[in-house]
């Protein structure tokens, strides 16, 4: 049986909607009861905490006409996977802590941040860190395909914006706008048309009026674009950068992992792959990985991992020549 402080410990937490700290205690108890020989109390608390833990793959199908338009997923990814700053790491952490305290925040008249903006350039980490927060939060992951959504039609994008929203506020998840800058730009721009200037309004009207307990993400490369108006709208504002030649070593061994060779200088490969993008970085080592795989060999080749690093910066300066 539990004990008094461990019982105590429970209530509170369960009071105070703290997920982490009530499922830490659980495991707490499983620890004392194993102690007193009741083994098999113990192994169905834990069962209980691993299945509290697991992501929630039992993603409901939308409708037919949102099937197109939003992309579903149970994203398992975690924040340990990720190579970040260590400032962005403690952003991220406090959006999660955040959330897994909101009730604790609403007793004192305040939200936790739901409405986040993610800009830098592409493969830096904005898609993963929606699905890390997703992994994190055991929610679901809601994409908004952006050229499903635009039509040619006066009005029906806003129409589809509204119909998001609903969903939104009826269906907990993280939502995530990529591309966001295809509806967010500034008004007012040479290219701007009076169709999207409506979206965009709409836009602002739903985000600012919503309150439900879902996550809404939107992410973009260029935050020079976006309209003015949008930032105040968000709770908080994540940029991302290319990775620094420590990231870079860092992102490196974590992808090798048991590919990496023993004597390797992590440095040198590092600073073939300056300017390159998380994503690129870590598309290399993947290239690197299967070559080794397919000539039976137990580690990646250094010469080769530069190789596939050259063939990547080629790629990028001819895409941005």
């Amino acid at each position: 049986m539990a004990t008094t402080e461990q019982l105590k410990s429970l209530i509170r937490s369960h009071v105070d909607d703290d997920r982490e700290r009530f499922l830490t205690i659980a495991l707490q108890v499983a620890a004392h009861e194993a102690k007193l020989g009741r083994s098999e109390i113990a192994h169905d608390i834990r069962k209980l905490v691993d299945q509290a833990k697991a992501p929630d793959t039992n993603v409901l199908p939308f409708k037919r006409e949102f099937s197109d338009l939003i992309l579903t997923a149970a994203p398992k990814e975690r924040l340990a996977s990720m190579i970040l700053s260590e400032d962005r790491r403690k952003r991220i952490e406090r959006i999660i802590r955040e959330y897994h305290q909101q009730s604790k925040l609403k007793q004192h008249g305040l939200s936790n941040r739901r409405k986040i903006l993610l800009a830098g350039p592409p493969g830096t980490g904005k898609t993963m860190t929606a699905m890390v927060l997703a992994g994190e939060l055991h929610l679901p992951l809601y994409t908004i395909l952006m050229d499903k959504l635009i039509t040619k039609f006066m009005g029906e994008t806003s129409a589809k914006l509204r119909q998001i929203f609903d969903i939104i506020r009826q269906r907990r998840g993280v939502y995530l706008f990529d591309e966001f800058d295809a509806i967010g730009a500034e008004r007012g721009l040479p290219n701007d048309v009076g169709e999207m200037r409506r979206v965009l309004n709409s836009f602002l009207q739903f985000i600012e009026q919503d309150s439900s307990e879902s996550l809404i993400i939107a992410a973009t490369n260029n935050v020079k674009m976006l309209d003015h108006a949008l930032f105040r709208r968000f709770d908080d504002i994540l940029h991302y950068d290319l990775p620094s030649l420590l990231e870079i070593q860092n992102l490196i061994a974590n992808r090798l992992g048991q590919f990496l060779p023993k004597r390797m200088s992590l440095g040198s490969a590092a600073s073939m792959a300056k300017s390159l993008s998380h994503a690129e970085v870590g598309q290399a080592c993947d290239d690197a990985i299967k070559d080794a795989i397919l000539s039976g060999k137990q580690s990646v080749s250094v010469a080769r991992l530069k190789d596939m690093l050259r063939e990547r910066q080629s790629v990028y300066r001819k895409n941005h020549e």
